[in-house]
Order: structure tokens, then sequence, then C-alpha cells
């Protein structure tokens, strides 16, 4: 078959060429739509239920809403674990598929068990679904804040203004911001005053729950139209809120202002933030999946200038403290430069050894053309450009010239050798008869390389998610450099090899000396055949018992750029408590790093 495949290459020598040029102008093109990130998608379906359950306990989190959500969830069809957080009015489940489900109908179906056990809840507890988001999600931190506004006033701006704009751009999953205070209003009752007038707290309550609401009267009909009834009673003012009447004694209406005091005040905070030693807001933003984390970096930094110039003047800080973006550029970088470096090694490798620029070209037309190849090949399957596939692709760049360089130089030979009979063949029927003679050679070293690395296709889990792109990598750029060998490199052979002047000239300087140098050295092999042996197995059991030693991990450490200091404190500390000791920590890390490029953003408790 891989004869006839070179035969019908260089009959139709010229639709080879065209669909070269075609696949390198729709790899390059394919290579800038492809999503660049830092590890590939690892993301098991999980469905995260949030409940909060104001003023319970842990245990009763854990009794009262936990438990009956786990005991309704842990039936469902796909669910591989349930795991779950029980804190102080807080709980937290995760509920975590089989690979290859579908996420949005494992949210349906967790949509139909929350109506079922909504009835076994307490009063006034709801879960809550959060978003689809990725194991990789947090892309970006920003800090907000203030040296003339209060901690209310900016985390209004952040709710009201910068957390809806971040919001509206496609790919983020959510914006969760921690710190500041929320606005609310305050109602400090006077016991005494309601005992006189006989007020109980429940009219309050009652009364409270219909403050600043609009409500409707149906509609009359008049004068041939009809008008609609409306009660406007929407106000957020506090005069507003102190003239709200509780009820009637006697006729007369008791408000609200004489029987409490009415007041802004903060909500009762479970989190906190400070940044570079001062209060403020920090947004957490979060993206999708499928997102593209570069481009959805972009996207929020233009957000944020346009964001800048409409903002109050008193909002004095929006800087970016974690930028993912930032290290995912980095890395791909570093593994672009590898790979660019690899290639003039062997650039320069094959010059030595080949000694010619045309030989050189030709072999070296493989490694693009079948990284190309490999990034189509991608763009088919929704593979994303990431460490991982460019660590693929870094192994096979040495290799990928290997199919060419065997045939080109067989090829090259067979010209030499046919230039010096006194009746040279057709140089076509001498390249395809040097391309089909080393064939066989070259597929089977393809095939036994490949097999190496099938069984990263066996693994599962989060294994096989992070391990077998680079397979794919791997297999696809080696299996394109033979496609490549036996339909391109003896086409181009036909059209650059046989006008070349040196056809007569032998091996290189660098490979008569290499070849005796070997020669040497297998006669003394030869003469010392049980030292050799005894040598080499002696090497096999030093490099077993080194990798032995070798430390274990799953992953190599990765340099982000950022320092994480967690401080664990005691057991029931206040928020108070440990917002005070972060700001002692955050001004001694400011401090120890004067005069650098730093930035100590802190964060304590949990948002809300």
């Amino acid at each position: 078959m891989f004869n006839v495949l070179v035969s019908a290459s260089l009959r139709n020598r010229l639709f080879v060429l065209a669909a070269a040029v075609i696949l390198i102008i729709y790899g390059g093109i394919a290579l800038h739509q492809l999503q660049v990130d830092v590890f590939p998608d690892l993301n098991r379906p999980t469905v995260t239920l949030v409940t909060e359950a104001e003023g319970l306990a842990p245990e009763e989190v854990e009794q009262l809403v936990t438990l009956p959500l786990e005991t309704a969830m842990n039936g469902m069809p796909g669910v591989v674990r349930v795991r779950s957080v029980s804190g102080v009015g807080l709980s937290i489940l995760y509920i975590e598929f089989d690979w290859g489900t579908s996420i949005y109908l494992n949210r349906q179906q967790v949509t139909e068990r929350l109506s079922v056990v909504r009835e076994q809840l307490p009063r006034n507890v709801n879960p809550q679904m959060a978003p689809i988001t990725s194991i990789m999600g947090e892309i970006m931190l920003i800090a907000v804040a203030s040296d003339e506004a209060t901690p209310m006033e900016v985390r209004e701006i952040v709710d009201w203004v910068i957390r809806p704009r971040l919001l509206t751009i496609s790919g983020i999953a959510q914006v969760i911001p921690i710190g500041g205070e929320v606005r609310q209003y305050r109602v400090t009752l006077n016991l005494a005053q309601m005992t006189n007038l006989d007020i109980t707290r429940n009219e309050i309550e009652t009364a409270l729950r219909q403050f600043g609401a609009n409500t409707a009267g149906g509609f009359v009909d008049q004068h041939a139209r009809e008008y609609l009834i409306r009660n406007l009673g929407r106000t957020n003012r506090l005069e507003d809120l102190g003239s709200l009447t509780v009820a009637y004694r006697k006729g007369v209406a008791i408000q609200l202002r004489q029987l409490a005091s009415v007041d802004y005040a903060a909500r009762v905070k479970r989190g906190n933030a400070g940044y570079m030693g001062k209060p403020c807001v920090i947004l957490t933003v979060q993206k999708q999946p499928s997102a593209d984390t570069l481009k959805l970096t972009s996207e929020i930094e233009a957000a944020l200038s346009e964001l800048k110039r409409v903002l109050p003047k008193t909002i004095t800080t929006t800087d970016i403290l974690f930028r993912q973006a930032s290290f995912i550029r980095t890395s791909i970088d570093n593994v672009k430069r590898v790979l660019v470096e690899a290639l003039v090694v062997v650039a320069a490798v094959l010059f030595l050894f080949l000694l010619n620029w045309r030989t050189t070209a030709i072999s070296l037309a493989a490694i693009p053309i079948s990284i190309l190849i490999t990034v189509i090949v991608f763009h088919l399957l929704g593979l994303t450009i990431n460490t991982m596939t460019l660590g693929g692709l870094a192994i096979a760049i040495g290799e990928l010239v290997d199919d060419a360089v065997v045939g080109v130089e067989n090829v090259f030979r067979r010209l030499r050798e046919n230039n010096a009979r006194p009746n040279p063949a057709s140089a076509l029927v001498v390249i395809a008869a040097a391309s089909q003679e080393v064939r066989s050679g070259i597929v089977y070293a393809t095939a036994i390389i490949i097999l190496v690395f099938v069984p990263l296709f066996a693994l599962s889990g989060i294994e096989g998610r992070l391990f077998a792109p680079l397979g794919v990598a791997y297999i696809v750029s080696i299996l394109a450099s033979l496609i490549i060998s036996i339909s391109l490199t003896p086409v181009l052979c036909y059209y650059l090899l046989p006008q070349m002047g040196r056809l007569a000239h032998g091996d290189s300087w660098l490979v008569r000396h290499l070849k005796a140098g070997n020669r040497r050295l297998l006669d003394w092999a030869f003469e010392q055949q049980p030292f050799v042996i005894t040598a080499a197995l002696f090497a096999v059991v030093l490099a077993g018992f080194g990798a032995w030693l070798l430390p274990r991990s799953f992953l190599p450490p990765f340099n982000e750029g950022t320092l994480t200091i967690s401080m664990l404190l005691r057991p029931g500390i206040s928020l108070a408590e440990s917002n005070r000791v972060g700001l002692i920590a955050e001004r001694l890390i400011l401090k120890s790093s004067r005069g650098k490029d730093s930035r100590s953003p802190n964060r304590t408790g949990r948002a809300r």
C-alpha cells in the first residue's frame, strides 16, 4: 500500500504540493483559533449546591440540611461521589458525576431531586445551584479600594456597577465579592413603647415585609379605555421607612418611628478582605469550563478600563492581584522556546551529517507541516493548546524528521550511484525505488514508537484526562511525519536533488570520522564481549535502582509568580480577630518586600 502511495505521489507531484500548501494555510488559521490553557480539560461533571441556613450551628446544619440533601442526591444515576462541608450557617454539597455525562442533564436531575427534598428542610432554607465552573476556573482577583469612600460605599459600587458589568462578558461563570459592608436597614425596637401601644413584634415584621413594594389594583374601564390601577410604594428612603404604618389603635395610625429607631447598618459579616494593609473589596472572577482564558482576560481588562472612566473619583484602586493568563502565557512561551531550540539543534545536526542545504531543507520540512497537521486534528477534536499537548510535540520534534531523513539519505545515495552508471535511469524511477526500498523499516519503527504511547489512553480518571492529550499530540505528529515522508518528501527530492552538482561527492567529513570511530569501537567490543555484556547489565540495574530512588509527584511544581500564605488560627476565633491578625501579617510582608514590585492582598472568612 505504501509503495502505491509513493508512486501515486510522484505521478501527481503538483497535486501533492498544492495539498501541502492548503494544509499549511488551514493549519495556520486553525492555530490562531485554538484555545490556550494551562492544562487539558480536567473537569469531572460536578454540580455544587450552596445552602444558607442563618443562625444554625455546624451540627444543626449537618443534621437538618446536609444529611437530607446527601441522601436525596446519592441515588441519582451517574453519581460517583457526594462530598459536603457544613459550617456556621452554610452547607456546601459537591455532587460528582461520571466522566462523559452531560453537565446540563446532571443539573436537571439535581433540580428534580431538589423539588422533592425541599419539604424536609427547615423553613427559609433554599438550596441554590452554583454556576458551572472550571477546575482551573479562578482566573483573576481584582481589588477595589478607596481612601475617601466608606467600605459600605465601595461595596455598593462593586455590587451594582462592577460585578454586573463583568457578568455580561461571555465565558464568565461568576464574580464573587468579599469584603466591604453590605448596606441594610436597621430597625432597633423600643420595647417600652411597643408595650404602651400594644404592638407585637409580628405586626412590625408583617409591615416591614410589605414596605417598598408596588402593588396592583387591577384596571378600570372608562370612556372606552382601560386604566391600570397601581399603588406606587417602592422607595428606599429612611424617612419613608420611618413613616411606615404598623397598625391602627382607636383609628390612629401607629408609625414605625414611634416604635423603633431606623437607620442604615452593615449586614453581619462572615468574611473580610484587605489590600496593602487597608480594607478593600476583592472580586474573584471564575470562568466557564469551555472559555478561553487568554481571550476572556483581555475582555475583562477592557471592561475594567471602561469602568475606570465612569467610576466615582473616590474609587482610587482597581488593581488586578492575580492573573492566570500571565502564568499561561509564560508556560506556553517556555514550551515554544524549547520547540524552537529543538528545531535549531535538529537543523544543525542534520546539516553537519548531510552537509547539504537541500537535503537538510527537505528533511526539516516535515517538522512544521507535521505540527500544523497536528493542530488541525486538535481543532477538529476540540482540544486546546496547553503544556501537555506542547510537551507531546516537544518530545516528538526530534523524531518528526526521522522518516524523512531515512528516505532523503537513501534517495541521495541512490541518485549518486545512478549518476555513476554508464546508462543512468530516470530520476523519477530512482527516487520511487529508493523511497520504497526503506519504507517497510520506517513503518515498523513508527508503529513501535506509537505502541509505546498507547498505554497512556488506558489511564482512567484525572490521570487519563491529563496525559491522553500528550499521547494524542505525539502519535498524531508521528503519523503526520510518516504521511509526509511517503508523499511530500519524494516530491521535494524530485525537484531539488537530481539537479545538484554535488551528487558525486561521498560522505561528509564528520560522517567519515564517525564511521571510522564506530568501526574501531565495534572491533574492541567484539574482542571484549563478556565485559561489554556485564557492563550493560550493571548499567541497567544501576539505572533501575536510581529510578526507584527518584522523588515521585503527580505534577511538577509550578511557579505562578504568586506566593500564597495560609494562616491557621485556633478554632472559634472571631472574624474581627482573624482579620486583625491577617492585617498584621500583611504589613510584615509589605515591610519585608520594601522596594520591590509586590502586592499583598488578604482574605479572611467566606464571601457573603
